[in-house]
């Protein structure tokens, strides 16, 4: 079964190298328009865009900011005589939903309009920094940002898992070492096949004094992913400095002092 929709989002994959057009007005407005008709709880997604090619990733002609955006929220809700009193777990949980949510449509209106994109997911550890940048208040806090711009590349969508790897009817299944080794064959060999990292020239540096045993022969998207989270990030404290210096309060989920918004 296809459509001209399913198409597009089938063929979706990464771009990171664009061509000299800049996207006009117009079709920037419909991406963002096409954002927020995304689902959403509260609106909580909001947008911040940079047309700098000299500083934006991969000096793509546009770069979008897709924030949680309590701010807004609390605005609106004063003006109805309300305070917030959702907590800033919660809150931020169904700010993502309503962030990324918006992102993805942004990325199938890009496609539809021929636009590439990328996702850069370390926005949440550049919260100060962007927060700077754009003059953000208190309570808006950058999820994801978003390459985008007509594409000069033409990659290959990757591999994903098979179907009865990531679809589960009825309740969760216990895998046998058959069924992960399927799933893993299905990934590996694809991106094995396609060069990814040979052509990218990157395996993620194995830390701890452990040996390098793998090459670009060997080396496919299981053991990147095996080495990046069971490397990275073990601590949450960087994290959460970043959200507390937007006034976004999770451990205790206190809501006091100058940035609170409330």
């Amino acid at each position: 079964m296809t459509n001209p929709v399913l198409e597009a989002m089938m063929n979706r994959k990464s771009i990171r190298r664009y061509d000299e057009r800049a996207p006009s007005d117009e079709v920037v407005e419909a991406v963002v328009r096409a954002g927020q008709q995304a689902p959403f709880a509260a609106q909580l997604g909001s947008f911040l865009l940079s047309r700098d090619r000299a500083k934006n990733a991969f000096h793509a002609p546009l770069l979008f900011t897709i924030c949680v955006d309590s701010h807004r929220l609390e605005v609106v809700m004063a003006r109805r005589g309300w305070k917030l009193a959702t907590n800033d777990l919660a809150l931020l949980l169904f700010g993502i939903q309503d962030a990324t949510l918006a992102a993805e449509n942004m990325v199938i209106a890009g496609e539809s309009l021929g636009l590439g994109s990328c996702f850069l997911g370390a926005a949440p550890f550049r919260a100060r920094e962007i927060a700077a940048e754009y003059g953000l208040p208190p309570r808006v806090f950058p999820i994801v940002q978003l390459s985008m711009g007509y594409p000069s590349e033409s990659p290959p969508p990757r591999p994903r898992y098979p179907l009865g790897f990531a679809l589960f009817e009825g309740r969760y299944p216990d895998f046998s070492e058959d069924d992960v080794a399927r799933a893993m064959s299905a990934m590996d060999d694809g991106y094995l096949a396609q060069e990814y990292y040979r052509r990218a020239n990157y395996m993620v540096p194995l830390e701890g004094g452990r040996a390098e045993s793998q090459s670009y022969d060997t080396y496919g998207w299981t053991e990147h992913m095996g080495r990046k989270w069971g490397q990275w990030y073990a601590s949450a404290a960087g994290l959460l400095e970043q959200l507390a210096a937007r006034g976004f309060r999770v451990p205790g989920h206190e809501r006091t002092g100058p940035e609170s918004g409330s």
